[in-house]
Parts: structure tokens; sequence; C-alpha cells
């Protein structure tokens, strides 16, 4: 096997992740009047083992579905579809014993001819795709223009074409997880750190894990609340970018009409007519303002290895009151610089922006 389909195989290996049915339930029935009379597809299941499969089909009267579609992904050999639409056995409404069970001629692969004529029968999309194929996955549901609900790793939102859908409010994240935890089932828990798999459970725990959709949801209708008043030393500018730095959503200032670079977490609470999104802070996603060579520190000691630009993140000076170590020495002036995660850039709709 060539080293390109080793690789594949470990993908697809430890993509594979149940999702429990109490998740699947707490978020699915939120959309409720938005499957009414609808064609569900879920193409990147398992359906005689998969919680999706079973929640839709025990719930297809609850939804008042049209057609429930899954189709099974087997990489080895020919595969197979479910649908249910009818209630076959007369016994007055429509569940899993509906069933009927058909031969694909292809694995099922979601990007298969075969499976793309099911995608362009469905209206709404819902699984939990592989995260390695996030971004292919997205594109496609894009292209066909489906509206979809779908697991995926926050770590998605720094992809240029995820945040591409979010700033452009085509993709924006669900209700997500209870606690913010996700836990999954997996035949591959040996491949997991300790702590992360539980024994006694059988579940795998991940943190950073939510609910992409293009669906309705009631929280983008939901005023964020604002109480803090802006002041230069609680809010410092970034040094390489025209923007000023907020720690913590809950301190997005009620009047500052500028730029403000805010944590990732923003997206949970972000209603598109109170705020507008510029750009994520990262190289790539913006124009940063300046271009220094910058020493590497670590744990504030230099490395020296050296980087432009402080490898393509946002900074602002150190400050010892407010950051553990720096990250950065200028090269010339010996200046240090703290570094800043990922932030999403907003500016407040009501108050416009400074001129």
């Amino acid at each position: 096997m060539s080293q390109k389909n080793l690789h594949t195989a470990k993908q697809q290996k430890m993509d594979e992740f149940y999702t429990q049915y109490a998740d699947i339930e707490r978020e699915c029935e939120r959309y409720r009047e938005q499957f009414k009379n609808k064609v569900v597809y879920l193409n990147c299941d398992d359906p005689e083992e998969s919680n999706f499969w079973k929640y839709f089909a025990n719930n297809f009267d609850f939804f008042k579905l049209k057609k429930l579609i899954a189709t099974h992904y087997d990489a080895n050999k020919k595969s197979y579809k479910l649908e249910l639409y009818k209630d076959i056995n007369s016994d007055g409404f429509i569940d899993g014993k509906d069933r009927i069970k058909a031969d694909l001629i292809g694995d099922g692969d979601f990007r298969n001819k075969e499976c793309i004529q099911l995608l362009q029968e469905a209206d709404i999309v819902v699984t939990n795709p592989p995260f390695s194929l996030f971004r292919e996955y997205v594109a496609q549901l894009v292209e066909y223009n489906k509206k979809f609900l779908i697991i995926g790793s926050k770590n998605s939102i720094t992809y240029k074409e995820i945040f591409k859908l979010i700033k452009e409010n085509k993709l924006w994240l669900g209700y997500g997880f209870a606690g913010g935890n996700a836990y999954f089932k997996t035949p591959h828990y040996k491949e997991f750190a300790n702590g992360v798999y539980d024994e006694k459970t059988g579940l795998v725990k991940f943190r950073n894990v939510g609910w992409y959709t293009n669906l309705d949801v009631s929280k983008r209708h939901e005023e964020l609340t604002l109480f803090r008043r802006y002041n230069a030393d609680d809010y410092p500018e970034y040094d390489n970018y025209e923007a000023i730095e907020v720690p913590r959503v809950a301190n997005i200032p009620v009047d500052f009409n500028g730029a403000m670079g805010v944590p990732i977490t923003f997206l949970d609470v972000h209603n598109p007519s109170q705020f507008e999104i510029i750009a994520l802070g990262i190289v790539g996603s913006i124009q940063f303002t300046k271009n220094r060579k910058m020493e590497i520190l670590k744990q504030g000691i230099p490395t020296g290895k050296y980087t432009m630009n402080a490898k393509g993140t946002l900074y602002r000076k150190y400050s010892p009151e407010k950051d553990k170590v720096p990250a950065f020495r200028d090269a010339e002036t010996g200046e240090l610089y703290a570094s800043i995660y990922a932030r999403v850039i907003i500016t407040n709709k009501s108050l416009g922006v400074l001129s």
C-alpha cells in the first residue's frame, strides 16, 4: 500500500466517531418546524448502527418528514442505502420498521455520483462528517445549495473556506453540546491519551466540537447585552492591526465604534444584526500593518529563532500586569510583545465605524 493510501486509511479510521442519541435529540428538536415536509439525508452514516438514523426514524412523524435517506460508507466493498417514507407495514405510523434497504453501486462515499444524486434530492443534510474532510464536505453542501446541520471541530472556524462562509452569514454555530463537551463512541479508543477516553462509559471526550448549520437559530436574533465602557488601559490596541483587544466576550464595550478583536467563542452569541464580522485575526484573513523581524521566546526566554510578523498573528506590546510571559522580542529595538490567540475582528453595527 502506498504512503498516500496508508495516510488516507489512517484518516478514515480516526474519523469513526458515533454521536450519542441524547446529543442528537438535544440539538435537532430545536429545529422541528424547519424539518416539516422535508427530505432529510444522512450521508456520512452507518444507518444500521447510527443514532442519527435511529433518532429520525423514531421521530419521523414528530418532525412530519417527507422522506429520510441514509447511505453507509464501506471503503472495502459496495455498500447500501436506507430509505423511509411510507407506512409499509400498515401499523398507522412511519418508523424504522418501514425502512427500505437497497444496494449502492459504489462504496457510499459522499463524493460518489450516486450519493450526489441523493444529495440533490434532499432538503436538509444532518450528520457527523469526517473531520479530516470537513472543508471538502461543506464545500459540496454549499455547491448544491443545501440546508445542513452537521458536527465539526471548532478548529474548523479558522479554515479560510469555513470562516468566509461565517463572515458572509452563510454558515453559523448551532446550539452546541451540553456544557461544551461532546462525547463519542469509537472503536479506536486505544489511540487516545489518558483522560480523553473513559473506560467506564466507553466514550471519547472532545471539548472543541460543535454543531454547524445554516438553519435558523433563535440565538442569532438575541441582542447581546453590553455594559462596559471603553478605556485605553483595559482595551489596548494591537501593534500590527488597527483594533483593540477584548479578552472576553462579556467585556465587549458598549461605546466603542472601531474594530475589536474578540475570542472565537463570540461566534456562539453572534447576532448579525448587532455586529459585523470583519476578519479573522490570523495571516491570510487580514492585512497586518507591520512586518517586524521578531525573535521567538519560549516561556519568556530567547530561543535564537526568528520569524517575520510574529508567525502571522495579532500581537501587542507586552504588559507584565496583563501577560504571563512575552512571546516575541523585536530584533531591532529589543521591545517585548505578547502574542494574541486567534481573534474574530468585529464592529458594533449600531455605533458605526470611526472614519
